[in-house]
């Protein structure tokens, strides 16, 4: 995620291996995860300890080696949020002072978002909000995100989709496919029901299940 710091609290802290949990430990809460595998799938359960009323962005950071040809799939008419880094690409001007427009999937305002490649050096980032499911597609390739919570909190799929458009001294190409609790890039520029909030108890829990398929002949 953005913000301060840079893609969050526990970004950059060890992980540690508890029982049959993996634990980091953060200033203002705790987050354990335990992975699962099944056959070509797992599942990541997590449990974040804090405060009641603590809010937090949360997302699966997953960086995909796909070629030009991959697709993202997610339900028709799935409202994308769109941020002032995608204004050239649009086919109308940005609004003034707007912090993020909305669009459906899969061109929000004419954009063909779902379009993994080929590198046009552009560089774009994406909140599919209410989404707790979508697929990349890559020739006879499938691989499915799916995000569970039984909380009241807000799951969304976030999108980079960094074709060499970024950094601009040296660009480089990136897709990330990131399910998420929360429906914004920075927590500081969330607003009421835009971050998942710890519930009475002090628990958040959730899972990830990423599941691969393919029709490859060998």
């Amino acid at each position: 995620m953005r913000g301060t710091p840079d893609h969050g609290d526990a970004w950059s802290r060890p992980w540690r291996r508890d029982g049959d949990t993996d634990l980091v430990e953060c200033p203002d809460f705790v987050l354990r995860r335990r992975i699962e595998h099944r056959p070509a799938a797992l599942r990541a359960s997590y449990e974040l300890h804090a405060d009641p009323g603590y809010r937090l962005l949360w997302a699966a950071h997953a960086l995909l080696d796909v070629t030009p040809d991959a697709r993202l799939i997610a339900p028709d008419a799935t409202s994308a949020r769109l941020f002032p880094e995608a204004a050239a690409l649009l086919e109308e001007p940005w609004p003034a002072g707007a912090h993020h427009i909305t669009g459906p999937w899969p061109t929000p305002h004419g954009l063909p978002l779902y379009r993994l490649g080929p590198d046009d050096g552009t560089a774009v980032g994406a909140v599919l909000t209410d989404c707790a499911s979508v697929t990349v597609t890559d020739g006879t390739d499938t691989l499915t995100f799916s995000l569970h919570t039984d909380a009241d909190v807000p799951v969304s799929i976030a999108l980079w989709r960094n074709l060499r458009g970024f950094p601009a001294p040296a660009p480089y190409r990136s897709i990330g496919v990131e399910p998420m609790l929360g429906s914004v890039f920075d927590l500081a520029e969330a607003g009421p029901g835009e971050a998942a909030t710890v519930p009475a108890g002090g628990t958040l829990r959730w899972q990830l299940e990423i599941t691969a398929t393919s029709s490859r002949t060998t």
